[in-house]
């Protein structure tokens, strides 16, 4: 663990010196785009404030809601801009059902939109990070009872299903990972807004953001330290 650790430290050393050699003679920062769900538009500011200087990141606008809306809107979402990191998850819309619960959302149909989906991000060129979904509630789920009329408890088999799918489909695409389900399920007491609400406090989406920017700084240092530099 402590090799892993200095071989992470030693990389991202090495890309803040070559952003900075960038900086210095006039070259345009990389450019991220973030892409994903309520829980995304909460770490996203807290991103940018981590990766100031060092990368230029957006999102899209609105939220990406399941698979099915990401299918539709992907091209719109990604625009004309030549992206170097694209950082993106779908997940709890998929598991929960909200405002799609007509069609067919299975884990085995989430998996198959997202190899549809992976496939168009990698035809962008960018290096893709995949953040697992961040944890299920453990109550039934209420933040949507008063739109959609559903209050939703999801079981661990079926959290798993979903989890695996997308770990599928990013195994077999080469797609690195950012676990933010494993980063924040030993935390979720602490930074939950509530056992029945999917979404977290402001602290939480600041430990989320720092582990997006950490994931985002790897990726990066890697490309800039790559053949192709």
């Amino acid at each position: 663990m402590k090799s892993l650790l200095f071989k992470i430290t030693l990389s991202l050393l090495c890309s803040f010196m070559v952003l900075a050699e960038d900086r210095a003679q006039g070259k345009e920062l990389p450019k991220v785009l973030i892409m994903g769900d309520s829980i995304s538009i909460g770490y996203t500011p807290h991103v940018i404030e981590n990766l100031k200087g060092v990368a230029e990141v957006r999102r899209h606008k609105g939220n990406a809601g399941p698979t099915i809306r990401g299918v539709a809107r992907i091209e719109e979402w990604l625009g004309k801009e030549q992206w170097d990191v694209i950082h993106f998850n779908w997940g709890l819309w998929d598991m929960y059902g909200w405002e799609y619960h007509k069609e067919d959302l299975s884990s085995e149909a989430y998996g198959k939109r997202l190899e549809s989906l992976v496939g168009r991000l990698k035809k962008t060129g960018a290096k893709l990070i995949w953040a697992t979904t961040t944890p299920a509630c453990p109550a039934n789920e209420t933040t949507m009872e008063r739109r959609f009329k559903q209050d939703i408890r999801i079981s661990p088999e079926l959290e798993r299903k979903y989890l695996e799918s997308a770990l599928a489909v990013m195994k077999k695409h080469e797609v690195e990972v950012n676990d933010l389900r494993a980063f924040m399920k030993p935390q979720l007491n602490k930074y939950a807004i509530a056992d029945n609400n999917v979404h977290f406090t402001q602290l939480g989406n600041r430990k989320l953001g720092e582990q997006v920017a950490k994931a985002i700084q790897f990726v990066l240092s890697a490309k800039a330290s790559g053949p192709n530099k």
